[in-house]
Order: C-alpha cells, then structure tokens, then sequence
C-alpha cells in the first residue's frame, strides 16, 4: 500500500506547496468586494460560508466522473495513479481555482441587470481569446453540461434501481431525478442546493471513508507501482487513460460549475480552499474508487465484469464486498449522491450560459423555465441513447472543454505577464490528448494511431502558435493604450 499511502499524502501536501504557489500567483485582494455583496439578487448571488460553498463545490464537480472513471481507468493498472495525483496537482486544481476565481473577478454576462456580475466559461473565452472562441465555448459549454445532467440521470437511475429492484423501476427514479433537477435549475440556489448539500455530503463523506478505510484495515492487495507493472501491453495510455480518468484529475465540467460558487463567495482568500482544495479531495475519492477496483479485481475480472454489469454494478460489488450489505448499501447511496448534485448544477449552469448568451434576464420565474424546458426535453431524448456510447462522447467534449479554459487561464495570466505557464503546459498536453482521441475513436474520425499522432500534433502546434500570436496582439494593443479590461472590483470599475 505504499503506492497509495504516498499518493494521499502528495495530494494533500500539494494544497499547501503548489496551491499555495498558484495562488500567489494569481494574487488574491482580502479587501476586494465580491459579486456575492455587489451583485446580491437572492436567486444566484447568494453570499455563503466557506465551508457551505466548499461542500457545494464538491458535490458539484464529483459526479460519477471521479468513481466510475477511476474504475474503469483501474484497468491500466497502477498508472492510473501518477495520472490522479500529478493530473490532479498540476493540472485539475490549478484548472478549477483559476476558473473560479477569474469568474470572481470578472463582470458577468451581458444582461443590462447583471453588469459587473461574475462571467461564465464562454464570456470569458471571448474576453480573452475572441468572439469565434466564444460562440465556441458557447456550443461546447452547453452540450457537455447537457450531456453531464443525462448521464449522470442515467447512472443514479440505475443504482437505485437496482437497491429498489422489484418495486420501483429505473423509469420511475429517471422520472423522480429529472423532476429534482428542474426544481433545482430555477429555484434560487439556497432553497434546493444549498440546504440539502449538507445531507449529501454526510453520506459521500461516509462513504469514501468507509471504502478507503475498509481497503486498509481488511488488508486488500493494493498493487504498488513498479516499472514492470505500469499498465497491460494490450493496453497503450496515451490517450485513452487521460479521457477516461477526467473528474479525478483534469475536467472541463468544473469550469462549468465554478462560477455559480464565484456568486456566492464572501471573500477572495477563500478561493484555494474552494476551488484548488475541492479539487484535491476529489482526487483522493478518485484515489480511492482506483485502488479499490485494482485491489478487488484482476484485470481480467474487471473487464468482464464490466462489460458485463457496468461501472454501477461494479460499485456495488465493491461496496458490499468491504462493508457488507448494510454499510454497503450506505457507500452506493453515497456513490448516488455524487451524479444528482453534479447532474443539479450542470443544468442550473446550462441555464445561466444560455441567459448570458441570448441576454435574457433570469429575474423572473417565467424566462427561467423558457430556457430550462428545451434543455430536459433534449435530456430526456438522449436518455434513450447506449450509456457506453453517451460517456465517449461526454468524456471527449469534457476534455475539450477543459483544454479551453485552461487556455483561457494561461491568456489571463499572461495579459498580466504573470507565470501563464502553470496553465499553459497543461493546456498543451490536454489539447494533443483531446485531438488524438477524436481523431483515432470509433466515434470520431476513427484514423489510425500513427495518423492521428500527426495530425495531433500539426493541430496543437497550430494552438500553441494561435496562443502567441493572440497574446502579441492584446499586448500590442495595450502598449498603444487599448488595454483590454481583465479585473473587476466587482462595482464595474476595471482595474
């Protein structure tokens, strides 16, 4: 288990070494006003606690992607490890507190009644990288949120109703899931969401500590990290592992989710706590979920198991196998909790993104279920659609989606000749990983390896150059005195 042990432990040191590093970087302001007081609507800027918007923080962005792909990424063996933690330190974390906190400081959307309001994904895309960009994220943003809130009805779907088997059926819990999270898409965020996260995370904290605990003290073989045992031959990492391991280490869903907590936070030191710290502790749930799938199964095992039963079914046989049917049953209700309180806010962020896009105030009830119906009937379609098929595609536009905040990221720093690279050597790697998965999958243009090596590889180099020449062009433009607006005092005066 010293794999394990020493992989925690790298976590939990990097939030007080390399965030502490990031966040100086980006230089918090503790007197800064923040949208929470500035912008208070009582829908979605709501100021809350620290701890409050950290718990929501974290049951926002772990859904299922930090159970079910670490599960599912068991299957390359111990690499998966070195691509939870240092995905997670260098990557994941720096992604989230940079998106969370240049949503902060940023005015929002384009709605005369929410000027100086924090900005979504995309508002940010065209502040820093242009208009194309934009309408890019705009497209992207909304469909891997669309594709986040049915996956994860599906899978919570089908583990209660397997727990429920014989008296309510899937249909019936899909039906229950969609009716929740159309409450909690237009409801103001401290009517729903914020009372009973709390609950929620009472039970996902149960459950990751009695399934990391049980792994321990029951002693199963964790197996350790060697240069003999990395992955399977069969089994090449590049690219797949790095689309299929997404919400433990690297995922573009978060930067979704980490402006609807940027409306809600008190105060700017906060951030490391909310943003970076959050994505840590998901990667040890990851961790976990990981070395439990590696512990319990051989590779052969696991892959017929989950061919045959899926990754929900593979959750319960673990949780049942290191707590017995009762605990058991505690650790799938937690494994539950995570989709529908990622799959809650992934539509509440569609419904923002798309108000922000059209410039349709959300003040009154009626322009919120315009916008929220279309969206649940498009849900409800794609439920119709093979799971396995459904998760490519919501792996691949993740990724993608994160590819472009942390391009964002690195632009932001760079407009203020900070160290941009923090985000931008990530941002490299994730946009060749992202481009040699279209390109060589089934459901992309289905290339060979070879091929889609060098496409890949002209395609990120064509980013890279792109990213330079948009920077000499801001900077140019700043040194003739266009200096294009990158802070917020949150009162609409740029600074």
């Amino acid at each position: 288990m010293v794999t394990f042990f020493a992989a925690i432990i790298l976590l939990v040191v990097s939030y007080f070494t390399y965030g502490k590093y990031v966040e100086k970087i980006f230089g918090v302001k503790e007197n800064r006003k923040t949208p929470a007081y500035t912008l208070a609507d009582g829908l979605d800027y709501v100021p809350m606690g620290k701890q409050r918007n950290s718990l929501i923080q974290l049951l926002n962005i772990a859904g299922v992607g930090p159970i079910f792909g670490p599960i599912m990424g068991a299957l390359y063996g111990p690499v998966a490890f070195l691509w939870i933690v240092f995905g997670a330190i260098f990557a994941g974390a720096v992604h989230d507190y940079l998106t969370g906190m240049i949503s902060l400081r940023n005015r929002g959307a384009h709605l005369p009644e929410l000027a100086g309001a924090c900005r979504s994904l995309p508002e940010l895309a065209g502040m820093f990288l242009g208009k194309v960009f934009k309408h890019v994220v705009n497209a992207f943003s909304i469909l891997l949120l669309i594709l986040v809130g049915t996956v994860f009805v599906t899978a919570p779907a089908e583990l209660l109703g397997d727990l429920t088997k014989g008296w309510m059926s899937v249909g019936v819990w899909v039906a229950i899931i969609f009716v929740y999270y159309l409450l909690a898409t237009l409801l103001p965020i401290d009517k729903i969401i914020g009372r009973l996260y709390p609950i929620f995370g009472l039970i996902l904290l149960i459950s990751a500590v009695g399934i990391g605990g049980a792994l321990v003290f029951q002693g199963h073989p964790i197996p350790e990290l060697s240069f003999t045992n990395m992955h399977p031959d069969n089994l090449p990492i590049f690219p797949i592992l790095f689309i299929t391991i997404a919400c433990g280490a690297l995922s573009g869903f978060h930067a979704t989710q980490s402006p609807i907590i940027s409306r809600t936070t008190q105060r700017e030191s906060q951030g490391r706590y909310i943003f970076y710290g959050m994505m840590i502790a998901e990667a040890i749930i990851a961790m976990i979920w990981a070395a439990a799938a590696m512990s319990i199964f051989d590779g052969t095992s696991l892959n017929q198991l989950l061919a045959e039963v899926g990754p929900a079914g593979i959750v319960k046989e673990v949780s049942v196998t290191t707590l017995g049917a009762v605990f058991g049953t505690i650790a799938v209700l937690g494994v539950i909790v995570l989709p529908i309180t990622s799959g809650d806010t992934a539509f509440r962020s569609a419904r923002m993104i798309i108000a922000d896009y059209i410039r349709l105030g959300q003040k009154k009830f009626g322009n919120r279920l315009w916008i929220a119906l279309p969206m649940f009937a498009v849900s409800v379609i794609l439920t119709q659609m093979d799971f396995n098929i459904l998760w490519r595609y919501f792996a691949w536009a993740n990724q993608t989606t994160a590819m472009i905040a942390l391009w964002i990221c690195a632009m932001y720093l760079a407009l203020q000749k900070k160290n941009y690279w923090i985000a931008a050597i990530p941002a490299v790697f994730i946009t060749m990983t992202t481009f040699t998965f279209i390109l060589n999958a089934k459901i992309g243009f289905n290339l060979s390896m070879t091929m889609s090596y060098i496409v890949a590889s002209i395609g990120t180099i064509i980013i890279i150059a792109g990213f330079f020449m948009g920077l000499k062009v801001k900077l140019d433009a700043a040194e003739k005195g266009i200096k294009p607006i990158i802070l917020d005092d949150g009162l609409g005066k740029a600074s």
